[in-house]
């Protein structure tokens, strides 16, 4: 069985990275020739400005005096310059979002190994083809783009890392210390004639990059007035950039400005994700080469944007993020960086007809280039009768579109020129995305086998070993299988690597394509098994069989459902109140299902209140730990009253809890003051905090291994780990869903001794053990379907009834803020998936106690729910996608990953369980008979 788990997390873990494979690889080639517009920029020098976390609506709209929030960006805006809406794309983070304006490509999803920090693949930007750059801003970005620069020209200029501190008393002083910094430089550069004489070369770009906003934003919310502030020294800020340009140059009018945002921001202070207040972004352009606002009598947008800030004869025109870069390479007359995918927002430019269309044509041949070092690639490495070429753009059609433009351009058709471009472009993007996907369908056909595969043999393992269907066959001597099967396989198998060696493709294909083959071999060696099992399930009533048919499929539907839509977890938590009235637990034991009943209502109510951190709100948190003490006063209670000789030891332990609890509760109302007042996070509350999460681990392993006790002991000690970690509601949600935990397992025991099975003593009687006695371990029956499928529902509910919602926006900052308040991605991302998996092993320990009652065996249950888990994770599977809109896109690829994830840990959630519930700690100096 060991083997089996072993085999089965490497599965898991090969299923969940398959999508990275299939979906979002690397759409980096390298090999293209440099493109640049042969005719003189407008501009000689670019300042790129970019308010990190700056939402669209939040820069245009109006303050409480019904004045302009930005108002030097707002002039802008009507006397000087153009202006639009970036579009943004998932991921929504610091990192994607600075490559997609500078290097003008979508980051791919495997710089989430670094923390969006780091280079994972080698790329070309904006700044590696200036003449010089000079950046000033985060450690984190500046530095990222200097790493990937090839010669010594791009200069960097950052605070320390710890001055990102979201308690710090006022965090926009991370942007005046950008814009100060700039003025000490032009200051300097007068008395410097080497600095001085490189401050007017051609081709230069100066970056400003502004965190203030998004860090104020996730501290305090971007409804917030620290945010709404920092706005304002953020225009104050440029207005100052843009006079300290015109003086030094003396206003000879060859600097181009671009004003804009990495990603927006949720309302509760959160991105990531796909919703438009995380995609819509300011972009603001003025200066040389930039056409003067254009005024308009009506526009046409699917939005209330331009009536909402009052802009609505001002000519908005919308681009990709991706397309800021062609458009400064165009500016300053440096190469388009070679990765580049955006297209070139020609409406900007205040260049002559010519200009706009060799920029244009310029453009086109960059991206094209791209396509065929792309389709070169695939065909080297795919055997000649499988190739199958795009066939919308043929060598031919290359030729002709790009003779044509040129012939165009000689005639002076410009604008006939551009659209040919633009037809060249999307023709050739269209042709990066068939290549970069060529080997989707095959992935897919392979990792779908594989899923199958898996899922089968996990149900034939649990039919073989933990039911009784197959015993009468057991007993007979099966014949063994020849070695036809084995070599059949096997020669699958050869077949297989042969074809892949072939074809030259990576090590991973090796490994969808490969894993299959042992999983269904495994599979058809079983077929005495699913003979046995077929023909059992045929001496079921067809009316039976179609309902239980039924009843599966509508289960597993609702919880696919219940990651759109939170209501489904409180239908079914409602469905789940009325099952002891449709069987005889209501007459048997009628105080124990009135409880259930209570609880399912009061579980039920979760999932329909709101997202976690729209808003903080302490006093709940201080009620849950309220509730959390005087329920442990209670079942001290009980431990006064004991009459053995532990009491003491007991009480001892649990009046340690207890004050670990209060110790929380005051931490968590004592940072939130601090913070509030803006005086940082306690360093005394800090080392409290990670004393008690430390101490969450061991205190419960010192308590008896009584059912009830240890289940207790661990609540309480997990629950003042959650206390610090939350925020609002979601902190009784753990409290709650354990006393639905506790009578379910009363209730299971309850059902299982009205089928006839004899039990064991009462609940408050039964102990755990490290190791059971297997001969006590019935075999499954269909009711135990209906567990392992309770179980699932309570995992999922466990995840979205605290407020998560299937997004990565969903997560709020404000949750560690007890633990440390100085980004870290890293600590602060394992103490969110904590927040996350805490009620997860709360379920899991319960999982164990039922298994106990019930007298299953530890993995019979736990098989069926990793085979309801895989059928889940089967339907995400196909739901992926990488097209419409980019919340969709985001939406579908969180609600894999975090199925994916689930079933994975839960391996790692079932052993933790386990020792939680099982392991007992020695005190020194106590004799090992004395133990409990």
């Amino acid at each position: 069985m060991l083997l089996f788990f072993i085999v089965g997390l490497f599965v898991h873990i090969v299923f969940f990275a398959s999508i990275f494979d299939i979906y979002f690889t690397s759409p980096l080639v390298h090999g293209m020739t440099p493109q640049f517009t042969p005719l003189p920029p407008p501009a000689r020098r670019l300042v790129l400005i970019i308010a990190d976390g700056l939402r669209a609506d939040a820069l245009h709209e109006f303050d409480e005096n019904g004045n302009p929030r930005a108002p030097f960006i707002r002039n802008i805006v009507m006397q000087e310059g153009s202006w639009g809406v970036s579009h943004t794309r998932v991921p929504t983070e610091s990192r994607p979002g600075h490559v997609a304006v500078i290097a003008g490509f979508y980051e791919d999803v495997s710089a989430v190994a670094k923390g969006w920090k780091e280079n994972p693949v080698e790329f070309d930007s904006l700044f590696n083809e200036s003449r010089y750059t000079w950046s000033w801003g985060s450690p984190d970005i500046v530095s990222m783009f200097a790493k990937g620069a090839t010669g010594n020209h791009v200069f960097t200029y950052s605070y320390d890392a710890d001055s990102e501190d979201f308690g710090a008393q006022d965090v926009s002083e991370l942007d005046t210390w950008v814009f100060d910094r700039v003025k000490e430089f032009f200051h300097a550069a007068r008395n410097n004639q080497s600095l001085y004489s490189k401050l007017n070369e051609e081709r230069i770009v100066f970056f400003l990059h502004l965190l203030g906003i998004d860090t104020n934003g996730h501290a305090h919310r971007p409804t917030s007035r620290e945010y709404k502030d920092n706005i304002k020294i953020v225009d104050e800020g440029v207005k100052g950039v843009v006079s300290l340009f015109k003086e030094f140059y003396g206003n000879d009018e060859k600097t181009a400005f671009i004003f804009t945002s990495d990603h927006g921001m949720t309302d509760w202070g959160s991105h990531g994700a796909g919703h438009p207040s995380e995609t819509l972004t300011p972009f603001v352009t003025w200066g040389a080469g930039i056409k003067s606002p254009q005024r308009v009598p009506a526009q046409r947008f699917n939005d209330t944007l331009l009536k909402d800030w009052k802009l609505e004869h001002y000519k908005r025109q919308d681009i990709n993020q991706a397309d800021i870069a062609p458009l400064m390479a165009s500016l300053i007359g440096v190469p388009y960086p070679l990765n580049s995918v955006g297209v070139l927002p020609v409406g900007y430019l205040n260049g002559t007809g010519a200009f706009r269309a060799e920029s244009m044509f310029t453009n086109a041949v960059q991206i094209l280039e791209q396509f065929k070092v792309k389709m070169s690639q695939k065909k080297e490495v795919t055997l000649p009768f499988l190739f199958t070429p795009f066939k919308l753009l043929s060598d031919s059609k290359q030729f002709d579109i790009l003779r044509k433009a040129r012939s165009y351009i000689k005639q002076r058709k410009f604008d006939e020129a551009v659209l040919l471009c633009k037809e060249l472009i999307d023709l050739a993007l269209k042709g990066l995305s068939y290549y970069h996907t060529y080997d989707r369908l095959f992935l897919g056909i392979n990792v779908l086998l594989g899923f199958v595969g898996w899922a089968s043999y996990a149900s034939l393992l649990t039919v073989k070993s933990h039911s009784g269907l197959t015993r009468g066959v057991m007993c007979k001597p099966v014949k063994k299988p020849g070695c036809l099967l084995p070599c059949g396989f096997a020669a699958v198998g050869i077949l297989m690597v042969f074809f892949l060696l072939v074809q030259a493709c990576p090590w991973t294909y090796y490994v969808y394509c490969l894993l299959p083959v042992p999983i269904w071999y495994a599979v058809v060696r079983e077929y005495q098994v699913i003979q046995d099992f077929v023909t059992s399930l045929l001496t079921l009533p067809p009316s039976h069989f179609v309902g239980y048919l039924l009843a599966c499929t509508l289960g597993i539907e609702v919880l696919v459902l219940s990651f759109f839509y939170r209501y489904m977890l409180t239908v079914g938590l409602l469905v789940f109140a009325g099952w002891p009235f449709v069987t005889p637990l209501w007459t048997r034991a009628k105080s124990i299902s009135l409880s259930w009943v209570f609880f399912c209502l009061l579980l039920a109510v979760f999932p329909l209140m709101p997202v976690v951190g729209w808003k903080p709100e302490v006093f709940l948190v201080m009620g849950a730990g309220l509730l959390l003490l005087l329920l442990s006063l209670f079942v001290g209670t009980s431990l006064v009253k004991g009459k053995d000789g532990f009491a003491n030891e007991k009480l001892l332990l649990h009046l340690s809890q207890m004050l670990g609890a209060a110790l929380a509760m005051y931490v968590v109302y004592s940072t939130h003051t601090s913070l509030l007042q803006k005086q940082g996070l306690p360093l005394a509350n800090q080392i409290a905090s990670w004393v008690i999460l430390a101490s969450s681990f061991v205190l419960p392993l010192l308590s008896s291994r009584g059912l009830l006790e240890r289940l207790f002991s661990i609540l309480v000690s997990w629950m003042s780990t959650y206390l610090l970690l939350s925020t609002g509601h979601e902190a009784l949600f753990p409290l709650v869903l354990s006393c639905l935990m506790f009578v379910w397992i009363h209730m299971e025991q309850e059902s299982l001794q009205q089928s006839g099975v004899a039990c064991k003593p009462k609940v408050s009687s039964l102990q755990f053990c490290c190791s059971p006695d297997l001969t006590q371990c019935r075999q499954l029956c269909l009711d135990d379907i209906r567990r392992a499928f309770f179980l699932v529902f309570f995992l999922v509910t466990a995840f979205f009834g605290t407020g998560n919602i299937a997004s990565i926006n969903s997560f709020d900052l404000a949750s560690v803020y007890c633990f440390l308040t100085v980004f870290n991605p890293f600590i602060m991302g394992a103490l969110m998936l904590w927040k996350i998996l805490i009620p997860f092993v709360l379920v899991m320990c319960a999982l164990e106690a039922v298994q106990l009652t019930t007298q299953l065996s530890s993995k019979s249950l736990f098989l069926m729910v990793l085979v309801i888990s895989d059928i889940m994770a089967l339907h995400f599977f196909f739901l992926v996608k990488d097209y419409g809109s980019w919340l969709d896109i985001g939406t579908s690829i969180s609600h894999y990953v975090i199925v994916m994830v689930m079933t994975t840990v839960l391996v790692f959630l079932n052993a933790l369980a386990q020792q939680l519930t099982t392991r007992k700690l020695r005190l020194c100096g106590k004799p090992k008979s004395h133990l409990i």
